[in-house]
């Protein structure tokens, strides 16, 4: 009788896919942190007069952060 194909990863496929996840999870807060950074420069105001954000802020970074991860969604396709 024939033995069954082994298809478990080896320590090179491991480590392949353990460099990958790493990589990716790199680009997601390179991402983060430049959305961050971009919006809070654009809406939030230098002069705090709040501990919260008010309407207009809280609206512009709602649009900011939208534009931005449709953007870089996009770029993926390109």
């Amino acid at each position: 009788m024939a033995a069954a194909p082994n298809n478990a990863p080896t320590a090179v496929d491991k480590e392949q896919i353990f460099g990958m996840a790493e990589k990716e999870m790199e680009y997601r807060v390179e991402l983060f942190n430049k959305l961050t950074h971009t919006c809070f420069n654009k809406c939030v105001e230098k002069k705090y007069k709040e501990a919260e954000l008010n309407m207009g802020e809280n609206s512009c970074i709602d649009r900011c952060v939208s534009k931005y991860w449709h953007v870089s969604y996009q770029s993926v396709f390109l």
